[in-house]
């Protein structure tokens, strides 16, 4: 049975329906290829970049284990542009041992054959 490849716009908007429901690794593991890439704006907390689905699901890990509390998340609906697809991200939260504040960021986003290959954040 052939599996059915997913366009920019239909993951797009699988990702933005598992990441509003807090289905972050159904999210991952559903909709990244093996060899994905995630690059960080920075090394601040999390590696700046990382390849490979299960280094992506550590460094999830890791970021979840640093959040003490989420007190909401704002999503945008998504931003397709050929084989790309990017959302804003605003998120109220406080980290272990940090003050609470809101962390804004674009997300972008690359899908190759349904799957997303490449992710980067700037924040």
């Amino acid at each position: 049975m052939k599996e059915t490849i997913l366009t920019t716009k239909e993951l797009a908007a699988r990702f933005i329906e598992l990441v509003r429901q807090d289905k972050f690794y159904e999210a991952q593991t559903q909709l990244y290829a093996d060899n994905c890439i995630s690059i960080e704006a920075n090394d601040f907390l999390l590696p700046k970049t990382v390849e490979g689905l299960q280094e992506i699901l550590k460094k999830s890990e890791l970021f979840e284990s640093l959040v003490e509390q989420v007190h909401g998340r704002v999503i945008s609906d998504p931003v397709i542009g050929g084989d790309y697809f990017t959302v804003s991200w605003s998120a109220d939260m406080t980290f272990k041992g940090r003050d609470r504040f809101t962390m804004d960021e674009i997300c972008v986003y690359k899908v190759h054959e349904g799957k997303i290959v490449f992710e980067q954040f700037f924040y």
